[in-house]
């Protein structure tokens, strides 16, 4: 963090990561993709140890999408273990750093051992308030529209709910992320330039940012160093610099 002179008061309250790259990971080192599943824990660690040190607020991890679950059984069922695994592994270092535990996505598609150990990782740390690490598990972002869609539709037709007053802030609060602000970084690893449905509708306004670098290799100074290009970027939300720079006077 040294190296980076990171602006302590333009700290992004809410980073997502999109963590790709396991399996070519593996691949390179002749190994199957669960070992880069596995090595990709560390990451995860290191991750978000980094967020916890400059203050990040929020980090959401893109950790199983809804098309994930057309890979093969074998590696699927591999990948839910290591799950499994690795939350009862961390679940006491997650409340030493004051991590809250949260998800979004079709949890109730996991099996019931992962289901399990969610819940009692997020009992065990919900009272916690250093940082909020949302795992993103069964995840599609055009699945979380739809249902908010769906929702919204009803309520008008049953009258609960005028189409009027239907405005993005309302959308917003239909979807699973009504809890947390939008990120204010997006970060992917592996070289893909794509958001592959994910939080489509939050990172409306969100800063991209994608690394060559492969998951497991992903350590805390490239989490800094992302920081540190975000910081250098002019969030402008469709105003001009000349107008920003008025309104900070």
């Amino acid at each position: 963090m040294k190296d980076f002179n990171l602006d302590s008061t333009r700290i992004p309250k809410h980073v997502a990561i999109i963590m790709d790259g396991n399996g070519r990971w593996a691949k390179k080192k002749g190994e199957m993709r669960i070992y880069g599943h596995t090595n990709g824990v560390g990451s995860v660690r290191e991750a978000l140890t980094a967020a916890v040190e400059i203050g990040v607020e929020y980090l959401t991890l893109y950790a199983f999408s809804s098309e994930n679950w057309n890979r093969p059984k074998e590696e699927i069922s591999a990948l839910m273990d290591l799950l499994v695994q690795s939350i009862y592994n961390e679940v006491d270092e997650l409340n030493n750093k004051g991590v809250k535990l949260a998800t979004i996505g079709d949890v109730h598609f996991l099996p019931a051992s992962c289901q399990k150990a969610l819940d009692e990782a997020k009992e065990r740390t919900k009272k916690n308030s250093k940082i909020t690490l949302i795992l993103a598990l069964s995840y599609s972002s055009r699945r979380e529209i739809s249902l908010a869609v769906q929702k919204m539709t009803n309520e008008v037709i049953n009258g609960e709910l005028d189409s009027k007053a239907i405005n993005e802030d309302l959308i917003s609060s239909y979807l699973s992320t009504s809890d947390y602000p939008d990120p204010e970084l997006l970060i992917r690893t592996s070289g893909e330039n794509r958001v592959s449905n994910f939080l489509m509708w939050q990172l409306a306004y969100t800063e991209l940012y994608f690394t060559k670098i492969l998951w497991p290799d992903f350590k805390k100074k490239n989490f800094y160093k992302e920081i540190f290009d975000y910081q250098k970027r002019e969030r402008r939300f469709g105003k001009t610099s000349e107008q920003l720079i008025e309104s900070n006077v």
